[in-house]
């Protein structure tokens, strides 16, 4: 079975990361157990939508960007527009905090953007020189080592304590104040929506690999160990900042080497500074996981699109892919240097339009599995039209309730 997974494991490294690291961290360091309900639930309401990406594929023999395509060129063309956006954002800000985290191994003379030009230089030659067989097993190494260092880590936190007072109450995620934050949690929770087309084309390129087309068990295997993975990680990291920060007084910056130093030194106090290497390895293997995939499936994403829509590109797809790579390293570094002490704000921008954009991507995965040449077995069954209605009704509602909530 091991031989199987792939996708789904990328995609949880690829999750693991802002999402994780940062905002479940945060929604216990600043509010304890509150969150875990809405953590729980936009999971919940998020699953059916991921679950189509590659149950797509495995039903019809085709990545589903096409599906895209046979619902029509304009759902395809907002992906792209869409994607340039969210793209360059999303691999600016988890590259940024990878950045943030390299200095804790002591790395001298090197700033912040030098050090994430560093991590997305070395990401995108992984790729390229390694191609996806490279980038499947760095994956599995990575999300095994934070799997395990970051359990190890919340064990410890859990047998040492609390840091907060009996009797301490922090102030409620359910005021106006801490709407903002509540719905950036829920953006990148487990992941960005658009994020599902990511293992439809890993599957591709693991078909080529492996010389043999997807299984449909197989498949789901490999998108649930991915997506469980992802949601029990985020229950790990919102229990260790619980722990470690909740109560501790103690306000995480907006700048990257401080947000890092923070991270780093609060948990070491609590845990013990026995435990500081192995924070560090945790923390920054999770954020370089995400650096790197991020740095493959967002110009893959795109390369796809582009040769779907300009059809006479498909021969020359590596050049297309190439270029989509290094414009992506080169306008993250840009974004970089633009917000490079204000880590908190870039990333806080790139969670709201990930969850502004969720309902779109939501409705049009769910539109795909309704396409004539889906196989009538794999379509949506009765729970997972109700789940995804009812993901789809979530989403819009509280993306209007945000827009009124920031203009008004």
């Amino acid at each position: 079975m091991y031989r199987y997974l792939g996708p789904g494991i990328l995609l949880a490294g690829a999750a693991i990361g802002g999402s994780h690291l940062v905002a479940s961290t945060q929604a216990g360091a600043h509010y304890g157990w509150s969150l875990l309900g809405i953590l729980l639930l936009i999971n919940l309401f998020k699953y059916p939508f991921f679950r189509y990406g590659q149950r797509y594929t495995a039903a019809t023999g085709e990545s589903i960007l096409h599906g895209y395509l046979r619902l029509g060129r304009p759902y395809l063309a907002m992906f792209l527009v869409l994607n340039l956006i969210t793209g360059m954002i999303n691999i600016a800000g988890v590259s940024m905090v990878a950045g943030s985290l390299a200095t804790n191994f002591g790395i001298n003379g090197v700033g912040i953007p030098g050090l994430s030009a560093i991590i997305m230089v070395v990401s995108a030659l992984i790729i390229i020189l390694g191609g996806f067989g490279m980038l499947r097993r760095i994956g599995k190494i990575v999300v095994a080592v934070l799997a395990v260092s970051t359990v190890v880590a919340m064990f410890v936190s859990i047998y040492n304590g609390p840091v907060a007072e009996p009797g301490f109450v922090a102030k409620s995620p359910w005021t106006s104040a801490s709407f903002g934050f509540v719905i950036m949690f829920m953006g990148w929770m487990p992941a960005p929506i658009e994020s599902s087309v990511w293992p439809s084309l890993w599957m591709k390129s693991q078909e080529k690999l492996q010389n043999r087309l997807s299984v449909m068990r197989e498949t789901m295997i490999d998108f649930h160990a991915g997506y469980y993975a992802s949601v029990i990680m985020a229950f790990v990291f919102l229990v260790l900042g619980k722990m470690v920060m909740y109560g501790s007084g103690t306000e995480l910056s907006s700048q990257g080497s401080l947000f890092a130093r923070q991270l780093i030194d609060l948990y070491s106090a609590s845990i013990g500074a026995w435990a500081r290497p192995l924070i560090i390895i945790a923390a920054f293997s999770a954020m370089f996981s995400t650096s790197l995939t991020t740095i493959d499936a967002y110009p893959r994403a795109l390369a796809n699109t582009t040769t779907l829509l300009f059809p006479s590109l498909k021969k020359h797809f590596r050049p297309v892919h190439l270029l989509w790579i290094t414009s992506g390293v080169a306008g993250g570094f840009l974004v970089i240097n633009f917000f490079v002490d204000q880590l908190g704000d870039m990333l806080n921008l790139a969670m709201t339009m990930s969850f502004l954009a969720a309902p779109v991507f939501a409705v049009i995965n769910y539109r795909v599995m309704f396409l004539d040449h889906v196989p009538e077995k794999y379509k949506p069954k009765t729970w997972e039209i109700m789940l995804s209605v009812a993901g789809i009704g979530f989403l819009v509602g509280f993306g209007f309730i945000f827009l009124w909530w920031m203009f008004f």
